[in-house]
């Protein structure tokens, strides 16, 4: 999570979306990096509204416009499966090194899913209880052009993004029925991504 107090932004850090990038190119513009512990940094919404907006507010004496930047569903998962098959968590419950792109899909669309294919939800990320998107400013992660002009605008800076923590290559490739099964069951993911290519 990024903090920009002059400019009155908060960049809400969703995992496997370049925020590791964002953080490494405008780190020094910011007034608050919080990188530690995890629940910190990658902060849904929801978590930022209860405990962390109240304090900005009081200190600050108005509220901060939120941001950030959601990827296509199936693109995000395969980001994580790669991710999750990395030689250091060789023999860890969350290691997906012998599990198909298909098993990790099909695990993850169960409401407990085992602990290598539980990744959470960008749905539940940007949205309110209701459902409803809460982040005032939301970007797809595909539209690298627009993100990048909306923060060189609103923080005065000329950006270019490094790559940064990128999943090591493996082919993720859904099955035509499993892919059916995950747009089914989380239908929400695709409409909260649809909603951020939409405002482009």
């Amino acid at each position: 999570m990024l903090v920009f107090w002059k400019e009155n932004l908060v960049f809400l850090a969703v995992p496997k979306t370049g925020t590791t990038a964002i953080e490494g190119a405008l780190g020094p513009k910011a007034a608050m990096v919080l990188r530690d512990p995890p629940t910190i940094k990658h902060a849904p919404i929801y978590r930022y509204r209860r405990f962390l907006k109240p304090f900005f507010v009081q200190a600050g004496g108005q509220e901060p416009e939120t941001m950030a930047v959601v990827r296509d569903p199936i693109d995000w998962l395969g980001s994580w499966y790669r991710y999750r098959a990395r030689a250091d968590l060789d023999g860890h419950p969350n290691s997906t090194k012998n599990v198909s792109f298909d098993e990790f899909v099909l695990e993850y669309v169960k409401g407990k899913p085992e602990p290598f294919a539980n990744v959470g939800s960008q749905a539940k990320f940007v949205c309110d209880g209701e459902g409803q998107i809460a982040v005032d400013h939301l970007f797809a992660y595909e539209d690298q052009d627009r993100l990048i002009a909306f923060l060189e605008q609103r923080l005065d800076v000329t950006l270019t993004l490094p790559r940064l923590n990128v999943s090591p290559p493996r082919a993720a490739v859904l099955s035509p029925a499993v892919e059916a099964k995950l747009r089914d069951k989380r239908a929400g993911e695709f409409e909260v991504w649809q909603a951020a290519r939409q405002s482009s």
